[in-house]
């Protein structure tokens, strides 16, 4: 591997994007499909690959918006099923960004738990909160697995493009 050459690093510098990428749907704080597709637009730009590059590119762009759109559209109709509110998400999702400057990383996470629960707790009572807040986290959880099938599914359309051309 010849370090000197632009399209090796270019492909080197889209590699370790990728892998940013895909580390960056389970760390929620990093845009991780976009990334894992940028990385791949950078390669089919600036790298020394092929024509078959765009090709690449195609295949990469229909998997991330194949996986954006079912990451929304799936999990969106599990949670509607379960009857938990906007309103509530939204507790939640002002409890977790107050929970990731408290707690690096994980607050987010614990945040948007417990202002969830919180949340259906004042709208359900003490009984009903939990099996709610369960319902809703399957959901988000249901999420996270579309967006991080989606990123190693670019990735995988890279490395195959990465050997073929």
């Amino acid at each position: 591997m010849d370090l000197s050459d632009t399209g090796t690093i270019v492909t080197v510098i889209a590699g370790l994007a990728m892998l940013v990428g895909v580390l960056g749907v389970v760390i929620p704080v990093l845009p991780g499909l976009l990334l894992c597709w940028a990385a791949v637009l950078l390669w089919a730009l600036l790298g020394d690959a092929s024509g078959g590059r765009w090709v690449v590119l195609a295949l990469a762009t229909l998997v991330a918006l194949g996986g954006t759109v079912a990451k929304y559209l799936w999990p969106g109709r599990r949670l509607k099923s379960t009857g938990v509110p906007t309103s509530s998400l939204a507790a939640g999702g002002v409890l977790g960004l107050v929970g990731f400057f408290v707690v690096p990383v994980v607050g987010l996470v614990l945040g948007f738990v417990l202002g969830l629960f919180l949340a259906e707790r004042a709208r359900l009572g003490p009984g009903q909160a939990g099996p709610s807040t369960r319902g809703a986290l399957k959901a988000v959880g249901l999420s996270m697995l579309v967006e991080f099938a989606a990123a190693l599914g670019v990735a995988v359309v890279w490395m195959f493009g990465l050997l073929a051309t």
